[in-house]
């Protein structure tokens, strides 16, 4: 009689296993349907560090606590029996310099006809294979990086905003929190001086990951000086010329990178861990550094492709910061020059009142040429002057000082206006400038009431007589700019009795990119005089209306003649 059949599962016969499997290079275990170790073979004991003794009877998890294995594949395997593959990832009792291990592995069921009997998993480790992947795709995106580099680093000649678009660029593709800090440029300012062996550093960018923004906003930001001890990483980085790493293990190494030694306890509290300082370097000089640094489970700096990209990124930022280095020096010094030339116009008269303006466009706006001046002449007449030297920079203020002094030689002779412009469009064109100017000038006779004006391609003047509802904006002639050579300039005399007001300006009052400037000087026929009366609350008046949209420099001069 035959026996029937029942559902007790056949048993495994594992030495049958062992004889087929057991010199595996492979690693290879034999799980029963409630996935319990049955057997292991000598490649998997060295893959988990553990004798098969020590697998048999127990799960995964029990054997292998830290390896974060695919429980749900593994009973799919066996519900069905269509083999799949996994990937798991952890640590085993191996010895092993990896912080992470890899392996691949195939899961297959053993079945009875169509009964299972449990799993055989096939495992080969691939942490090499899986690093050489990651660090592959890493060089990938430090190859974008770069290339975004040139148009996401230096889009102004702004120091501040070069040095924070490169701290905001690099986070958080390379680093937890990026500092960018300049070698000082104080252009003859006193400052406080360091202490004795200090580094003195001016942070100029600084950008963080969201969790870690208000803590390293406590250790200063930009504009904040930072001193730092002789032998902190950034000084010692600036010395050699070179990249320093530095793994912030134990408080020795904190207190060795960090700018104080008070700073130990803080950088530990929010999780510092690693940190790289290259050097920003351009024609041969340093100008600063850029400190990267990562923190919490970010991975720890190294020397090969996390150098590398930053030293090379630190390379090309390091052109764009000299660039605005050197634009904020030549900035400076026009800006001294300009502001030493457009001092208060002296008073040519004490019957006459003036008042002038000068604004920049605004805080990273290139100095203009823009100049006015007051002269006095014979006969109670004076002669105001507006002018603007084309271009910008020291040169244009160099030019522009050459200019004011020619035309008050000029002016001496007692000329009127189209005279004294003649003379100076070719004083100017032998003299070798090789910068045309606009010049408006305007002779005032109080006694006469009148104001003989000439123009070499500036706007005309505004008159503001007194008690009027509107201004007269003056219709003259316009010459060529000065210093061309073609002359042709002519004199329009104009109404100007005591108590008007003669009003000069520069084209940044009325150039606007979308509007005809004819429109923008039409407009100021609409400008009276404020209830006061007084020619310095005109002029603020003049800011409140037309500061906010003007896309260049704007100077203005106003005077008149007093009313007795």
């Amino acid at each position: 009689m035959q026996a029937e059949e029942h559902d007790d599962p056949v048993p495994v016969d594992v030495a049958v296993l062992a004889g087929l499997i057991g010199s595996s290079p492979a690693g290879i275990a034999v799980f029963d349907t409630e996935l319990r170790y049955l057997y292991v073979n000598t490649a998997l004991e060295r893959l988990n560090g553990l004798p098969a003794a020590a697998h048999l009877g127990r799960t995964v998890a029990e054997v292998l606590p830290e390896v974060d294995i695919r429980l749900d594949i593994m009973r799919q395997v066996l519900a069905d029996g269509r083999p799949r593959e996994i990937t798991t990832t952890g640590q085993t009792w191996a010895d092993s310099v990896m912080t992470r291990r890899f392996w691949r592995g195939a899961c297959h069921r053993l079945e009875a006809g169509e009964r299972p009997l449990g799993l055989v998993v096939i495992v080969q480790e691939v942490t090499a294979t899986h690093d050489e992947r990651a660090e592959l795709l890493r060089a990938r995106s430090y190859l974008t990086l770069l290339d975004n580099a040139a148009v996401s680093v230096g889009t102004t000649l702004d120091l501040e905003t070069t040095c924070q678009e490169l701290a905001d660029f690099v986070v958080p593709v390379m680093a937890d929190v990026a500092v960018v800090e300049m070698i000082r440029e104080d252009y003859g300012h006193d400052r406080r001086e360091p202490p004795p062996g200090a580094l003195r550093l001016r942070r100029a960018g600084m950008a963080a990951v969201p969790e870690l923004a208000d803590e390293i906003a406590r250790f200063g930001g930009p504009g904040t000086d930072i001193d730092y001890q002789e032998d902190a990483s950034v000084p010692r980085c600036l010395a050699v010329d070179a990249p320093v790493i530095e793994n912030l293990w134990g408080d020795e190494q904190i207190g060795r990178a960090a700018p104080t030694p008070e700073r130990v306890a803080a950088y530990r509290s929010i999780g510092l861990h690693s940190a790289v300082v290259v050097p920003l370097t351009a024609r041969g000089r340093p100008l600063g550094a850029l400190s990267l640094l990562r923190a919490g489970g970010s991975p720890p700096f190294t020397e090969g492709l996390d150098v590398v990209v930053a030293r090379t990124l630190a390379g090309r930022a390091a052109i764009d910061v000299d660039h605005a280095n050197r634009y904020a020096h030549e900035h400076h010094v026009a800006r001294e020059l300009q502001r030493s030339l457009l001092s208060e116009p002296r008073v040519p008269d004490p019957g006459i009142e003036i008042a002038s303006l000068y604004l920049p466009a605004g805080e990273g706006a290139v100095v203009g040429g823009d100049w006015f001046d007051a002269i006095p002449l014979k006969g109670g007449r004076h002669m105001k002057v507006m002018g603007d030297v084309m271009g910008h920079g020291v040169e244009a203020a160099v030019a522009m000082s050459n200019y004011r002094s020619m035309l008050r030689i000029m002016a001496d002779d007692d000329q009127p206006p189209h005279r004294v412009l003649e003379r100076l469009d070719r004083a100017v064109e032998q003299s070798g400038l090789d910068r045309a100017a606009t010049c408006l000038v305007a002779v005032v006779d109080r006694r006469r009431g009148v104001c003989e004006v000439a123009s070499a391609g500036h706007p005309p003047p505004v008159f503001l007589d007194p008690g009027a509802t509107g201004a007269r904006v003056a219709r003259l002639p316009v010459g060529p700019p000065l210093g061309t050579g073609f002359g042709g300039y002519r004199t329009t005399v104009m109404p100007c009795g005591p108590g008007t007001v003669l009003f000069m300006y520069t084209d940044g009052l009325v150039e606007r990119r979308d509007e005809d400037i004819d429109v923008s000087i039409a407009r100021l026929a609409q400008l009276t005089m404020p209830p006061s009366g007084r020619l310095q609350d005109l002029l603020d008046e003049i800011v409140d209306r037309y500061a906010d949209t003007a896309e260049d420099d704007i100077a203005v001069l106003v005077s008149r003649s007093r009313l007795y």
